[in-house]
């Protein structure tokens, strides 16, 4: 007998969107066809005509089983009908997916038709098999100078953009999603309000990406499960497009914290034991599970993943992005509207710098920040009345310059065009001999008439 025809009624409490109810455990030697994470239909028994609620088994204790509603417990009475489906969360999965918007529960959002006929798969599942995993290897452009630059976005990373509330981190995002050379862009989004999810979209479909973006949206005005919901769903259908269809695929999730904020709401209906600033003690663990789903296939795609963590009070101590910092690669740090060159680090930009980018790459880099840290030394000494230099003096005129051509995150340009823009730079401000670089990159790349030569050589 299927669970869906064995219907439970004997429901025990009702706390907020946690309905417990009491199920007999299984005899002995039979195994319970209800598992963790298991949906389940309530149905309200008093009003026939009442569409049923949609639930999560979120605990398991003895015969007392732990339900979440999706759509909160208003109008539900303890006398409901309870069945149980059989098998967890799952999702729409096929190629009319794509340029298609859905909410946390995997609804259409969009106005488009339904998908009900389409193939589903499960989300939440098991990491990738570290065998079948491979080294990263093959950059992927954002079009972003001081990511692509300073800091490259590695194929199968997992990198968080840390920020407060009130910065731009959207419109990065948003950027880095319309310019990057992904195959296929899956968006999360988490507590959003309507104008953020009505921002991405324009942002998709102006720059022409829209068709091969698909988005799954969580609004504040949302249930708190579903947003719970959101990066499992994002990440089982980037998946299966890396690993069944050899696709490169970049996803973008905004706001991680929201989602460690929706775990916390969901422990405290639990009454679990609250750990560090009332979090779920295992706020890592939960962390970990969607970030190692980065992967870059043997004999397939990859999935790299960017997220948005943001730090309440501008605190990089609070669990959430102290405990992101731990799984992910590196970090991307915005404040003040711009991308930090000291804060930030990809920790896997050695594995594409210099290797599958321009031979010059790694001497500019390290140049560029090197006179940066200098010019702000100039700054300080400036801000407390000391005698400037000549040599301060074209310190200050070259941070001014690199804020506004590279840290701006406005900037969109090609790698190869912000290379030469760094050689320019470096002309308007020093002479060759005190770059300390080799001389035969200097002697290559550095601007004789207003232009790097590699420009010019390319020209003639």
């Amino acid at each position: 007998m299927t669970q869906l025809l064995v219907r439970y009624s004997r429901i025990l409490e009702i706390i907020g969107d946690i309905v417990k109810v009491h199920v007999p455990e299984p005899e002995a030697g039979e195994v319970s066809e209800i598992g963790y994470g298991d949906l389940a239909l309530i149905e309200n028994t008093q009003d026939p005509s009442q569409l049923p609620f949609m639930a999560q088994v979120i605990r398991i204790d003895g015969d007392e089983v732990s339900l979440q509603l999706f759509s909160g417990t208003k109008g539900l009475s303890t006398q409901a009908g309870i069945r149980f489906l059989g098998h967890p969360m799952q999702v729409t999965f096929s190629p009319n997916i794509l340029g298609r918007s859905f909410s946390g529960s995997g609804r259409p959002i969009d106005g488009g038709p339904e998908l009900s006929q389409e193939a589903r798969i499960e989300i939440d599942g098991p990491t990738v098999n570290p065998a079948r995993r491979i080294l990263a290897s093959r950059m992927i452009r954002t079009n972003v100078p001081m990511i692509d630059v300073f800091n490259c976005l590695v194929e199968s990373q997992k990198i968080p953009i840390f920020s407060v509330a009130g910065e731009p981190y959207n419109r990065l995002l948003a950027q880095i999603g319309a310019n990057a050379d992904a195959d296929i862009v899956v968006f999360g989004g988490m507590g959003l309000i309507f104008d953020d999810y009505h921002f991405f979209r324009q942002a998709f479909e102006e720059a022409g990406v829209l068709a091969r973006t698909v988005m799954f949206v969580h609004q504040g005005s949302d249930p708190v499960v579903e947003g719970l919901l959101v990066p499992d769903m994002a990440l089982a259908v980037a998946e299966r497009f890396a690993v069944e269809e050899g696709k490169k695929v970049l996803v973008l999730l905004t706001d991680m914290t929201a989602y460690a904020d929706a775990l916390k709401e969901v422990g405290i209906s639990m009454e679990h034991v609250p750990s560090n600033r009332g979090y779920i003690g295992d706020l890592y663990s939960q962390l970990a599970r969607r970030y190692e789903k980065a992967c870059d296939y043997k004999g397939a795609g990859s999935v790299t993943i960017l997220s948005v963590t943001t730090m309440p009070g501008d605190d990089v101590t609070h669990p959430v992005p102290d405990n992101t910092g731990y799984i992910t690669e590196g970090q991307f740090y915005l404040h003040d509207g711009v991308i930090d060159p000291f804060g930030s680090l990809s920790r896997l930009k050695q594995h594409v710098i210099g290797k599958v980018t321009r031979e010059d790459h790694s001497q500019i880099m390290n140049t560029m920040v090197r006179f940066y840290a200098a010019a702000q030394d100039a700054e300080q000494k400036q801000a407390m009345s000391f005698e400037l230099t000549e040599y301060d003096e074209r310190l200050l005129k070259f941070g001014g310059l690199f804020r506004d051509r590279f840290m701006d995150i406005r900037v969109t340009l090609p790698l190869e065009e912000a290379l030469d823009l760094c050689w320019q730079t470096l002309a308007e401000c020093f002479e060759p001999k005190e770059l300390l670089m080799k001389d035969a990159l200097v002697s290559k790349y550095f601007p004789q008439s207003g232009q790097p030569k590699a420009a010019r050589t390319a020209q003639e």
